[in-house]
């Protein structure tokens, strides 16, 4: 917790050094303008805003007003007055694993039902309100992880969520056996979630293989951990500490706080390659500055650098020395024995739509589920509905 209060300390102060050097660069330019002769207001006007250039704000190209046309209530989550059950219904059967800010138990209720029990780690009130709205605001939707519950332990004080039980496979173990056709099966089942949540004027933040639960017997997919999604507001900034590294969109990694929905469809680019590919994680950084290295590697840095002029955004002087000069690699690169199989053409176009350093460009959800991937998927859904009989 120190050593990342440290490095956020530093990066502010980084920042801030960055911006006095840049506020004596634009008196000294001024002084030399009046040297010269009395400078115009054009001049003086020019030269502020080299100076001072403030990133270009963006605003996501679907669901941008979804939460101004809500009522206050359903997004504003520090007003939100939690309804806390009975933790007496409850009782815990196994650990299922921990995280950053919880802990998760397999538990059942008092008629024997199981759940899931996510007990959480002491952290501000107000985190805990927004992951507890943003799920009661998206109970009963495709995919998403169902909160039966709210309880608080009455001693001390802990807050507990309680969800439907999925009987998971280690994502390690499945993906390594999945099929062409499971894999574009489960992606649609994943947008379709995505699509939900984005609709509904929420972003998740934290897409990755750890945090959708298959039911591989059942065929059933959801979207679980709920602890780092937002409400969208257009140009708003938010937090670029979100998302876990291998999954973090190019915007996190070049500090823009001005994302979107967009943020969620990298991530899902990101499980995409590594599942047709066979390369788990498929960009692998050893710490956030080593990430958009690896993705530079494949992308080019030629379009990186037409991203960040693209939206003014002020590149950390650190990659000065670690970046390099990358061309963009094809992504038939990435084909060998073990996964051509998974590799056709539709999968390599609908991964160029996705992982894409502009976030304007990458599909959306919406859009994403009306690739040519995902036509045998649909094709499978109209012969299951058809009649008996039918051809």
């Amino acid at each position: 917790m120190i050593k990342k209060s440290w490095n956020e300390q530093r990066r502010k102060d980084d920042r801030l050094k960055r911006k006095i050097d840049e506020i004596i660069e634009f008196k000294d330019e001024v002084f030399q303008l009046f040297v010269i002769g009395p400078p115009t207001i054009d001049d003086i006007e020019r030269r502020f805003e080299t100076a001072f250039r403030m990133p270009i704000p963006s605003r996501a190209r679907v669901y941008a007003d979804v939460n101004s046309a809500k009522p206050r209530e359903y997004w504003d989550y520090e007003q939100h007055v939690i309804e806390w059950g009975n933790i007496e219904d409850y009782s815990l059967v196994r650990k299922l694993g921990r995280g950053k800010y919880s802990e998760v138990f397999e538990g059942v209720r008092n008629n024997d039902e199981k759940i899931v029990v996510k007990i959480l780690k002491p952290v501000k009130k107000k985190k805990i309100k927004r992951e507890i709205k943003i799920l009661e605001n998206l109970r009963g939707g495709t995919n998403v992880i169902n909160l039966l519950d709210v309880v608080k332990d009455p001693i001390s004080r802990t807050p507990a969520l309680i969800f439907e039980y999925v009987n998971n496979t280690d994502f390690k173990q499945l993906y390594q056996t999945l099929s062409d056709f499971d894999i574009r099966y489960y992606l649609y089942e994943l947008l379709k979630a995505l699509d939900f949540c984005h609709a509904r004027g929420i972003m998740h933040r934290d897409v990755k293989p750890h945090n959708v639960m298959i039911d591989h017997e059942k065929r059933q997919l959801r979207l679980i951990d709920w602890g780092l999604a937002e409400f969208y507001h257009p140009r708003q900034d938010y937090n670029v500490r979100v998302a876990s590294r291998y999954f973090k969109g190019p915007e996190l990694l070049v500090d823009y706080q001005c994302y979107d929905y967009a943020l969620d469809m990298w991530s899902l680019g990101c499980m995409l390659a590594s599942m047709i590919f066979r390369k788990e994680p498929f960009f692998h950084g050893h710490d956030n500055y080593d990430q958009l290295v690896r993705i530079c590697k494949v992308l080019g840095t030629d379009e990186l650098y037409e991203y960040i002029d693209k939206y003014q955004i002020e590149l950390d002087p650190r990659f000065n020395d670690i970046l390099g000069r990358h061309t963009r690699k094809r992504w038939e690169r990435f084909v060998h024995g073990e996964n051509q199989h998974l590799v056709t053409s539709e999968a390599i176009d609908f991964l160029d739509h996705l992982l894409r350093y502009d976030h304007q460009e990458r599909l959306t959800a919406r859009e994403a589920m009306d690739h040519p991937y995902f036509a045998p998927v649909l094709e499978d859904q109209q012969r299951r509905l058809a009649p008996a009989g039918d051809s």
